[in-house]
């Protein structure tokens, strides 16, 4: 059927997107912060510096959209899949609450704190303080990241089991 291609082809695209953004955030997490906390409030300002063109807030919002966006393409498409429904519906609610939610509420007034305001505004251990706050609320959205993405690759599995034909074993 038409419909089920298509609820695979939007969750196998969902999916897609919501490990591509785990990665994202694991490079992240592995190759940019330590440089960007390593000796802060100093750091900071050579991050603000070096990220003048583009940098994490230029990819991570629109990504973010994007995974939300078909998140809930995919569950719409899915929402009759008892196999897969469930699963698409936990790494959307994961994606808003654990990572979206939780950015805005915790990680953007401390992005205001540390690149917008900086030395100019704060004290240097009050700078040094937010940033280890940021960091060590960085593994937990980390964390719901990973646990997204597993969602959303177990909902896609689900689904695709529940689609494929069953071989019919031979006469015998």
């Amino acid at each position: 059927m038409l419909t089920h291609r298509v609820a695979l082809t939007v969750s196998t695209v969902y999916a897609w997107i919501a490990v591509v953004g785990f990665g994202g955030i694991l490079v992240e997490t592995v190759v940019i912060y330590p440089n960007v906390f390593h000796d802060a409030p100093a750091s900071l300002v050579e991050s603000m510096e070096f990220f003048v063109v583009t940098g994490p807030a230029d990819l991570f919002p629109p990504l973010g959209a994007l995974t939300v966006a078909a998140a809930v393409a995919t569950l719409v498409l899915v929402r009759r899949h008892r196999a897969a429904r469930w699963w698409i519906a936990a790494s959307l609610a994961s994606l808003v609450l654990g990572e979206f939610l939780f950015s805005a509420l915790y990680f953007w007034p401390r992005n205001d704190i540390m690149f917008s305001e900086g030395p100019a505004v704060h004290s240097v251990e009050f700078l040094r303080r937010t940033a280890v706050e940021f960091e060590t609320g960085h593994r937990l959205r980390l964390a719901m990241s990973g646990v997204t993405a597993g969602l959303a690759f177990t909902g896609l599995l689900r689904l695709h089991r529940e689609l494929s034909p069953r071989p019919t074993p031979p006469a015998g």
